[in-house]
């Protein structure tokens, strides 16, 4: 298990990285007006610079994949109820996000701005759940489909 974990730690930390690069395309296509829009003007301020803030900004989203790849290991814990899984892997990954977001100003620095933003992790985390669970209830289905052709099969 302690191998896995780091396993997917290193590899988490590119992956971090990739998909931090991929969010501040996608953001710039949509509200940059034709600019490239590297991280938060705020993030620039208070960093001096805006290589001081996007070498940050791409430090951070590296340890961000980092900790979603450690705490990825959690959905194989088979001794552990979804619930048990589900509730601790959303306290890790909450953990690590949310004081992150706040460093990298993607949150108004407010009470307000954190519940805001807690929110909407809260609702992209469950909506990414409910996808998941649905795959997953697809794939047994056709997996217990296939077992029972093949007993039928081997009844005949």
């Amino acid at each position: 298990m302690k191998k896995k974990i780091v396993l997917r730690s290193v590899l988490g930390f590119p992956l971090g990285l990739a998909m931090g690069y991929l969010i501040t395309i996608m953001i710039s296509l949509i509200w940059a007006g034709g600019y490239y829009s590297p991280c938060v003007p705020e993030l620039i301020v208070a960093m001096g610079s805006e290589i001081n803030a996007v070498l940050l900004q791409a430090l951070l989203c590296g340890i961000l994949g980092t900790g979603f790849g450690a705490a990825s290991v959690i959905w194989e814990m088979d001794d552990w109820s979804l619930v048990k899984q589900t509730g601790i892997y959303f306290l890790i990954v909450s953990v690590i996000m949310l004081p992150l977001a706040y460093i990298m100003y993607w949150m108004e620095h407010s009470l307000k701005g954190f519940f805001c933003y807690f929110g909407i992790f809260f609702i992209i985390f469950v909506v990414i759940w409910i996808v998941q669970y649905i795959i997953a209830k697809h794939n047994v289905k056709k997996m217990n489909e296939t077992l029972y052709k093949k007993q039928d099969n081997k009844n005949e």
